[in-house]
C-alpha cells in the first residue's frame, strides 16, 4: 500500500466555523484556537469548582458518597495537569519561535 492512498482516505480535520472547501485565514485560525483554549480553561475551572463543592459537602457532613468526591477530585487533578502541560508546550513553542533567526 503506498502512502498516497492512505493520505487520500484519511479524514481531514476542520476548524469550527470554517467550511471544508476553504482554507482558513490566519484570523479564523487564531479565533478558533483562542476559543478552543478558552473552552479548555473553562472546563478545568468547572472541574475544580465541582471538586471543591463535593469536598465541602463531605466535610460539612452532608450526604455525599466518598467515591464521588474522590472521582471528582481526580478528574479535577487530571484536567489541571493536562492544562498545565499544554501551557508548558505552548510556552516552549513560543520560545523556540523567538529563537529562530530571521
Amino acid at each position: 500500500m503506498n502512502i498516497q492512498s492512505v493520505l487520500m482516505k484519511a479524514p481531514t480535520a476542520t476548524l469550527p466555523g470554517v467550511q471544508n472547501n476553504a482554507k482558513p485565514t490566519s484570523y479564523e485560525a487564531q479565533q478558533s484556537f483562542g476559543s478552543f483554549l478558552k473552552e479548555a480553561i473553562n472546563n478545568t475551572n468547572v472541574q475544580q469548582i465541582n471538586s471543591d463543592l463535593l469536598t465541602r459537602k463531605l466535610v460539612q457532613g452532608e450526604h455525599v458518597d466518598l467515591h464521588e468526591v474522590m472521582i471528582a477530585a481526580q478528574k479535577a487533578s487530571i484536567t489541571l495537569n493536562a492544562t498545565m502541560e499544554v501551557r508548558n508546550k505552548v510556552v516552549e513553542a513560543y520560545q523556540e519561535i523567538i529563537r529562530m533567526p530571521v
